[in-house]
């Protein structure tokens, strides 16, 4: 599988010379599977350049997987293009937790008066399947979810395929059990011997200070969730707002002295947009 990267900027879109290495579009990943099938996990900001690309590849399946409903994760949906072109399947996958329906969801992005264009005029075929629970299939690549510790809730995956596997765990607070969530020790297991693990790493241990019970993880727990785990690379992701492209760096340099001193092989990286990742 190929794994692209589209945003994973934390929270809010970002813009400036201080942002341009890592980007500033918020969580959108894309997965081509060996046959050329189109995996899609959320809708941030990042998903608008995204639609052009397969726009422009005459993509007519599509499948777009939610981790959940925080507006960082969704408000690219409505710019997505391929969902007002007609002959377009999209297949949506998610767990609508408190709300009726993943549709639900969707539908109140584009709710008057704070969109123009009502949900009604999609002309896309979409088609909604639940995801809440137990593993499933697209193509070649089996999908297994998992709960996250997370306010509201929400669901990291796991998608396997040939032998490789990718673990996706973005919003996921590592240090604090939120309702629904799973302990540090389970996470460890979903994700061991992964080839891939693309972890939440928003803030540090200072900040977490006053962060605590947000939802996010410091980027050290990450990379002990990832050694433990033993998995091959982490990718470190769902970077705060503020953090410039010094500061990540920062963070990445701190990440592989804690390995040296530890001496893992694991390769620790901070996740750009236009990143593309081969397993």
């Amino acid at each position: 599988m190929i794994i692209r990267c589209w945003g994973s900027r934390g929270s809010i879109p970002v813009c400036g010379r201080e942002y341009l290495k890592y980007g500033g579009s918020t969580t959108c990943m894309e997965v081509e599977t060996q046959d050329g099938q189109i995996i899609i996990l959320d809708a941030g900001s990042g998903i608008r350049r995204l639609g052009v690309t397969l726009e422009s590849e005459e993509r007519r399946e599509l499948n777009l997987i939610f981790t959940h409903s925080h507006w960082d994760h969704l408000l690219g949906f409505p710019f997505f293009k391929p969902i007002y072109a007609k002959g377009v399947r999209l297949n949506i996958y998610g767990c609508p937790f408190a709300q009726n329906s993943i549709q639900a969801i969707l539908s109140a992005t584009m709710r008057e008066p704070n969109f123009p264009v009502p949900f009604s005029a999609l002309r896309a075929d979409l088609h909604y399947h639940g995801a809440c629970a137990g593993e499933f299939t697209i193509g070649p690549v089996t999908v297994t979810p998992i709960l996250l510790s997370h306010p509201n809730q929400g669901i990291g995956y796991k998608l396997a395929e040939d032998g490789k596997t990718f673990v996706f765990l973005t919003d996921n607070e590592l240090r604090f059990t939120h309702p629904g969530g799973l302990t540090f020790q389970e996470y460890a297991r979903f994700s061991t011997g992964a080839d891939l693990l693309i972890h939440d790493a928003e803030f540090t241990e200072e900040e977490y200070g006053h962060t605590k019970t947000w939802g996010h993880s410091v980027y050290t727990d990450a990379v002990q969730l990832a050694v433990e785990a033993g998995v091959q690379r982490l990718g470190l992701f769902h970077h705060n707002q503020e953090r410039t492209d010094d500061a990540v760096d920062g963070i990445v340099q701190d990440c592989e002295r804690i390995l040296g001193e530890r001496g893992s092989s694991l390769d620790c990286f901070a996740v750009h947009e236009g990143m593309e990742i081969e397993l």
